[in-house]
């Protein structure tokens, strides 16, 4: 069996945000909790020296970004784990750090870009209550306000010459919109406005922005149809075109520092590529192997790019755009584990309550007695061939894990990314519920053997199935949910509420929906013994509607367990915490479903 302790204290490269390199192309800096706490690394490209660590300042940092001449370095601080980032520098010639935002009251986004001159930083800020774009002056002045587009933005790009501010921010439902937003254009010249990113006529879908070199081009993911495409906006025509269409999505686009090629992640399903395309040339595809990539970045005849699958966590890999061959420039995986035994998920599909074919991943135990629904947050994720100790761990011990992508997922086409819209808490919860009868039905599990976990939007949906189909689950345990949309958005950050309000409806005009989503109003249905997971600095569910959860099955006579972890956000940043946490999760659901086995 797979020790989860030591599974959890393997480090991995940070993959939901950005790594870089430096403007000469010699240097990288990612981050990477290799001593179990999250800082940045310089490691050079063309020398066998192992990767340094670039700053000593206290938090959590995410995020880098090299000035244009490559003397300083910005990123991301997040003090607290309450996702609240200070915005820092660093500067290599004197290997001092300076916080920009100190004693600040608001917060920031962690996607920052430099201006061409180095002076100014683009940073997404909620200083006047919602993050808009403000340009922060590296020397201490203060930062002012360049554009509010009345809609929580996440991602700002400068243009290489200076003139464009491409600043990405949510829009309806769970779409994205991309606006170019002028700066620094000439006060003698043609009045020049935000442009929005449409296609047709029609507003788009659109991520990720990338600038042409030579700023020309604004590359990004939009959706096409059913799926997400690379497109190319022409700055001074104003025209888009699209660089490549075909089923599954294509994302984080990349350009060449030459800006003759373009690369991008391409994801179908479980699993993901890199591919790329050079003028006049077809699309090319390569791999480091049947995983999950990110962030791509080329530099000379290579991309660097994050890799990682079931036996090996996130690290980063530089792949020869000429033959493919794949070197592993970080090595995360201790030497004892490399030839571990990591029991392989695979993809699957099974009937939904409404006969939907719904995918999944599932860990095929030898056990087949015990089996685990692990449901993934978001819900705007989706659960892919990834590195995931926790149900590696399930599965050596010999657990059955599903793992549904739940309509509501990511990576099966915009249709079933929006079949949950306003109905959370229904149609994904059945989607989950219906995992079971494909467990009994295949005999990958007893009927009285099956728990439920998650975390995040998969904690919440642990309770519904906990609340709504209680006859068919032994045990849950669920990890940072919310349990009460009422509360809960009341309580939450004014993005987060646009984020709500945009997929559930207005909480006053759509009162009864929201309570009836709401599992804390039907916890006398819960029939297992509950577990809740939480941080007291979680600002996207709070702590107290676990609180409030547990106050309530505990009138109610019901089995419960909390475990509330001081100073941890959403995603626990201390290693210690994580393990505590994961720990006791796995140790709760076996009480119950090792029980007389």
């Amino acid at each position: 069996m797979l020790n989860l302790t030591q599974l959890l204290r393997i480090p991995y490269i940070d993959n939901g945000l950005k790594f870089d390199i430096s403007p000469d192309g010699q240097r990288v800096v990612f981050s990477w909790n290799k001593t179990g706490r999250w800082e940045l690394y310089e490691q050079r490209l063309n020398a066998s020296d192992s990767p340094r660590p670039v700053t000593k300042i206290q938090g959590a940092k995410f995020s880098p970004r090299h000035s244009p001449d490559g003397s300083m370095l910005a990123f991301a601080v997040d003090i607290d784990g309450s996702e609240s980032y200070h915005i820092a520098v660093h500067d290599f010639k004197t290997n001092t750090t300076s916080d920009l935002t100190p004693s600040i009251a608001y917060a920031h986004q962690p996607n920052i870009s430099w201006s061409p001159d180095g002076k100014t930083l683009a940073v997404l800020s909620d200083a006047k209550g919602q993050f808009a774009l403000f340009l922060l002056p590296i020397d201490g002045s203060p930062p002012h306000l360049l554009r509010n587009i009345f809609h929580p933005c996440w991602d700002a790009t400068w243009s290489p010459d200076g003139q464009w501010i491409a600043v990405e921010s949510e829009s309806t439902a769970s779409d994205r919109s991309i606006h170019i937003v002028p700066v620094g254009r000439s006060r003698k010249g043609p009045k020049t406005t935000t442009i929005q990113l449409k296609f047709d006529n029609k507003v788009l879908n659109a991520q990720q922005p990338a600038w042409s070199p030579d700023s020309k081009f604004l590359a990004f993911s939009a959706e096409l149809d059913e799926w997400h495409e690379i497109g190319l906006f022409n700055v001074e025509t104003q025209e888009i075109t699209w660089v490549n269409q075909s089923a599954g999505d294509d994302m984080q686009p990349a350009w060449s520092r030459s800006g003759e090629s373009i690369g991008w992640v391409h994801s179908e399903g479980a699993q993901t590529s890199f591919q790329f395309k050079s003028r006049g040339d077809a699309i090319k595809e390569l791999k480091v192997g049947a995983g999950v990539h990110a962030w791509p970045q080329f530099v000379d005849n290579s991309v660097l790019i994050l890799y990682e699958d079931p036996s090996r966590p996130c690290d980063l890999w530089k792949m020869n755009l000429e033959d493919g061959i794949a070197e592993q420039l970080t090595n995360s995986l201790p030497e004892e584990l490399q030839d571990a035994e990591f029991i392989q998920p695979e993809e699957v599909w099974y009937a939904g309550k409404d006969g939907v074919q719904v995918p999944a991943l599932l860990y095929r135990a030898k056990d087949r007695t015990c089996a685990v629904l692990d449901i993934h947050g978001g819900p705007n994720w989706n659960l892919q061939f990834s590195w995931n100790p926790a149900l590696s761990h399930m599965a050596s011990r010999g657990w059955t894990v599903l793992a549904p992508n739940y309509r509501g997922s990511t990576g099966y086409g915009k249709k079933w990314q929006n079949a949950s819209l306003f109905d959370m808490g229904g149609v994904d919860n059945d989607d989950c519920a219906a995992g079971v009868n494909y467990l009994i039905e295949n005999g990958l599990a007893d009927k009285n053997k099956i728990g439920v976990t998650g975390r995040s939007h998969g904690g919440y949906l642990t309770m519904t199935c906990l609340t709504g189909y209680p006859e068919l689950f032994a045990v849950g345990s669920a990890v940072a949910p919310f349990l009460n949309w009422i509360k809960s958005h009341k309580n939450s950050r004014e993005d987060l509420q646009h984020w709500n309000i945009e997929n559930m409806g207005d909480p006053e005009d759509n009162k009864e929906l929201w309570h009836a989503r709401s599992p804390y109003f039907f916890l006398d249905k819960v029939n297992a013994p509950v577990q809740m997971i939480c941080g007291t600095n979680d600002q996207r569910c709070p702590a107290s509607d676990s609180i409030d959860a547990r106050d309530k099955l505990v009138e109610l006579g019901k089995e419960v367990d909390l475990l509330l972890y001081e100073g941890e956000g959403h995603s626990f940043l201390n290693v210690e915490n994580l393990i505590d946490s994961e720990v006791k999760r796995v140790e709760f659901l076996a009480k119950v479903l090792e029980k007389a086995i």
